[in-house]
């Protein structure tokens, strides 16, 4: 299953990528992939700060929006608007929306309507997709 690239802000060759990624985050946000559950150190991380496309560096989910779902994958409530875009996935003989970062196509997991309040969603991502960037502490 291959992501068009004519559609994103940020594309560039399997080899491209390949020089910027290492092996697991490419089979992930490049080939579809899904991460061992309980792998990510991101699943149990609560610090304040953003979660970023590894790939491209777009910020896609703030801290404040994250919670512990009990499926070993970090878990979001809701994404920063504009940030992510779905299509859907029929493989694994089932069908479920696929999330991926709308700058640059990369394949960051699936969302599910079993979620937390306020928006019932539960977007849950591959960890190796994200890159967590802590806030700035505040010396003023």
């Amino acid at each position: 299953m291959a992501t068009s690239q004519e559609k994103f802000e940020v594309t560039k060759t399997d080899a491209e990528w390949r020089e910027v990624l290492t092996p697991e985050q490419f089979r992930v946000l490049r080939q579809h992939g899904t991460e061992r559950a309980g792998t990510s150190p991101l699943d149990k991380c609560y610090d304040t700060g953003t979660y970023s496309c590894a790939a491209c560096g777009q910020p896609l989910f703030t801290a404040k929006t994250k919670f512990n779902s009990g499926t070993g994958w970090p878990s979001f409530y809701a994404p920063i608007e504009g940030a992510i875009a779905t299509t859907v996935d029929r493989s694994l003989f089932m069908t479920r929306t696929e999330v991926h970062c709308s700058r640059c196509g990369g394949h960051l997991g699936h969302v599910f309507g079993d979620g937390p309040e306020p928006t019932g969603q539960r977007y849950c991502m591959n960890g190796v997709s994200l890159e967590f960037v802590p806030e700035a502490a505040d010396n003023a």
